[in-house]
């Protein structure tokens, strides 16, 4: 979708604005291999923060890709200060060094007639790659600028956390802005620009705003047995029970979706609000939760000792489980949910958020 979005903004606005005298097919063209250029841009520019991270021992397990940017996903934070201000600086640094070399080629193009279309290109893949590098910039966190003012206010105030937080907050401010600035440009007739700052905005914001709350809930969970988190004591269904009974006894009184499926204090399997998919009501009196239960498994159980930011590292994955049976020495000990990690971590947001009064 973005790079449809960047081929159709170039193509369409910026490229017939300023070499009228080409083709619409030379436009189309033109704007695919900036789209191109600019993923190979980004990808430059955040293997320029991978490799420093490496080298100051934080493994990367990928680099997801955004707009005007893109996302090293480290597995730790930064060791101190310096380690962030350089791995921050040096994503900035590459893209004014592509934007010098882009620069530089175009140059040579225009003295040695390239085609008109090529000069183009690289002039315009010059022109965005020293936008990135300023906009990156901005000290408004997760920007590497806003990376470089939480290295600085870590070593001030020799704290991770409130320089975290401060950033972050200066980051959703700075996203706002960019969001009303974007309104105000699509009012205006500037509806190519208004929509780039707007959805640039959004970014921003979003990514600010779950910034702390990942650091909140990695020290949180990070190394705690998942026993720590879950509910004791859950509600259990004997595998007897009819379909008609459980939904009117079980689903509607206690809310929740997923119920381990017990014979005696043998743990079978479970059963899901999921499973009445295709089942007919008319059939939920002759139908037991044994004939739709889900064998216990290693997909739908985790060990009570299992480290808590494992789970939930794969709750998170697309297509993963929000609610799990927890076992111990073969017995069902509890249930843990996304629902309740999450409220767990709003009320340590709330409670120890820097600046909040005493």
């Amino acid at each position: 979708l973005l790079a449809l979005l960047i081929s159709w903004s170039l193509g369409a606005g910026w490229f017939p604005a300023r070499y009228p005298e080409l083709s619409t097919h030379t436009y189309a063209w033109m704007g695919v291999s900036v789209a191109v250029g600019v993923f190979f841009s980004i990808v430059f520019h955040e293997f320029s923060h991978s490799i420093v991270a490496r080298y100051y021992g934080m493994p990367i397990r990928g680099i997801t890709l955004f707009i005007f940017g893109g996302v090293a996903e480290m597995e730790s934070e930064p060791p101190d200060p310096k380690a962030e201000f350089l791995m921050a600086i040096a994503g900035p640094i590459s893209s004014f060094l592509l934007a010098a070399v882009l620069w530089g080629t175009s140059a040579i193009a225009q003295d040695g007639a390239w085609p008109q279309p090529v000069i183009g290109v690289l002039s315009t893949l010059a022109i965005i790659n020293f936008t990135v590098a300023v906009f990156n910039l901005v000290p408004a966190f997760p920007l590497d600028g806003g990376r470089v003012l939480r290295a600085a206010l870590w070593y001030w105030r020799r704290d991770l956390h409130e320089a975290t937080f401060i950033s972050s907050r200066i980051g959703r401010g700075f996203g706002t802005a960019m969001m009303i600035l974007g309104v105000v440009a699509f009012v205006g007739g500037n509806l190519i620009g208004g929509m780039w700052w707007f959805l640039i905005g959004i970014f921003v914001r979003g990514a600010a705003s779950s910034s702390y709350q990942q650091l909140v809930l990695k020290d949180l969970v990070e190394g705690q047995p998942v026993r720590r988190f879950m509910r004791e004591e859950p509600v259990t269904v004997a595998p007897s029970l009819s379909i008609a009974e459980w939904v009117d006894e079980y689903v509607y009184r206690h809310h929740y979706k997923m119920y381990p499926v017990l014979d005696g204090a043998r743990l079978l399997g479970c059963i899901t609000v999921d499973s009445l998919q295709g089942i007919q009501r008319d059939d939920w009196s002759s139908r037991k939760v044994a004939d739709l239960m889900e064998s216990r498994s290693a997909s739908n159980t985790v060990d009570a000792g299992m480290d808590t930011m494992a789970l939930l590292t794969d709750i998170l994955k697309p297509g993963g489980r929000s609610r799990f049976m927890v076992v111990e020495d073969d017995r069902l000990v509890g249930v843990i949910a996304l629902k309740d990690l999450l409220e767990i971590i709003s009320l340590k947001l709330q409670i120890e958020s820097p600046g909040r009064g005493t």
